[in-house]
């Protein structure tokens, strides 16, 4: 193995060294309950308050509208909760997402229907955005909630998310989006799409793992998630884990220092990768929106091929990626965001997905576009389709 490769930067990324000084320094000497009023508590409130600042700041809202939990999913699962008790509060309502969804929503909707509770969920087209005519077809003044994620973990594919808010609230309805996979990557502004509500996880974005965000705007229905004590006034019960949020905070700020040429240096070897990919293999198709694409996410099907086998393969020669298929008790199953898409069985089952971070090169795609072609080849030449 003369090389290693991270590109699954979408799954996780690793700790911004600046976020894992801070992390180990704020653990050796803060130790305090941040809820606590004496000397050692106040240390530790500090640190929490200065990340909550930090991420307003990313957000573009107000500290007092930051949230933090353990991390997207439950930010996610709080949202749909909310939209779940306004709906038993009334008797009546409808809840409106999307096919393409994060599993923590789309698990979330498949319980709620069990509850009786009407779910719509709007289609996509082949490049994997929201089909804005049928989408504009489930509005409705019985929608309480809308959310839509603002750039798709597999694709890359970015909604409009400003123009989909304007619709939900025409009809009176409540603005979430799953902003997981774009922040660091493009502006996120709750102030300018008018969100309601946001989601978001530390880790995808250089900080630790553990940790995420809900943005809530001021005036809000809100019910908490988790319940206990009077934490994050009383929005999210638990002792603070306050180290993981001070370096959720690092991570933020300097999310929003670099956001311009971290941007263009992750489409940069994106677009070198996708190029090589063309150039030097036959019958690939290159997945999502390649306009409207989140910075560093390539997702490519190549025929003939499973995708479980050029990951693996890939593995061996150093290089990390990810599939859409999910094996799961013995059974394959493609990928459900691609399906949605439009996208035949056969090609989602050999997808793979690249995500590129801070911290690759141009290098690192110069290995890739050496050693994929030849892995292709032997694949297709061993494959029984």
């Amino acid at each position: 193995m003369s090389r290693i490769v991270y590109l699954d930067n979408n799954a996780t990324t690793q700790m911004a060294p600046e976020v894992l000084e801070a992390v180990m320094q704020a653990e050796s000497s803060v130790f305090g309950n941040a809820s606590s009023m004496h000397t050692f508590g106040r240390r530790a409130s500090a640190l929490v308050e200065d990340a909550r600042s930090n991420v307003a700041d990313l957000l573009a809202c107000d500290p007092s509208e930051i949230t933090f939990t353990s991390g997207a999913s439950e930010a996610n699962n709080t949202v749909f909760m909310i939209a779940k008790s306004i709906i038993e509060k009334n008797g009546k309502g409808r809840i409106v997402t999307t096919t393409i969804e994060h599993p923590s929503i789309i698990e979330t909707v498949r319980y709620l229907r069990t509850l009786g509770i009407q779910v719509d969920q709007a289609p996509v087209g082949n490049d994997g955005r929201v089909i804005m005519s049928e989408f504009e077809k489930l509005m409705g003044p019985d929608v309480v909630l809308v959310s839509v994620m603002t750039g798709n973990n597999e694709t890359g594919s970015i909604q409009e998310i400003g123009k989909i808010s304007e619709l939900a609230h025409k009809v009176g309805a409540l603005m979430h989006t799953d902003a997981t996979q774009a922040i660091g990557k493009i502006e996120v502004s709750c102030k300018a799409w008018n969100l309601d509500y946001l989601s978001c996880s530390g880790h995808k974005f250089y900080g630790p793992k553990g940790v995420g965000v809900l943005y809530a705007r001021k005036g809000v229905p809100f019910m908490p998630f988790v319940h206990g004590g009077e934490q994050e006034h009383g929005r999210r019960a638990g002792t603070y884990n306050t180290t993981a949020i001070y370096g959720l905070g690092i991570a933020a700020k300097l999310a929003k220092e670099g956001i311009e040429a971290e941007s263009k240096q992750l489409w940069a070897m994106r677009e070198k990768l996708r190029e090589g990919i063309l150039a030097n293999i036959p019958d690939v198709v290159v997945n999502g929106c390649q306009e409207h694409c989140l910075p560093g996410t390539l997702d490519v099907s190549f025929a003939n091929v499973e995708g479980e086998s050029i990951l693996l393969m890939l593995d061996m020669s150093g290089i990390a990626v990810s599939t859409g298929s999910a094996c799961a008790t013995g059974s394959l199953e493609p990928s459900y965001v691609l399906l949605a898409g439009g996208l035949d069985v056969e090609l989602a089952h050999g997808s793979i997905r690249f995500s590129f971070g801070r911290y690759n090169t141009m290098e690192d795609v110069d290995y890739v576009i050496e050693v994929l072609p030849a892995i292709i080849k032997r694949l297709r030449a061993i494959s029984t389709r």
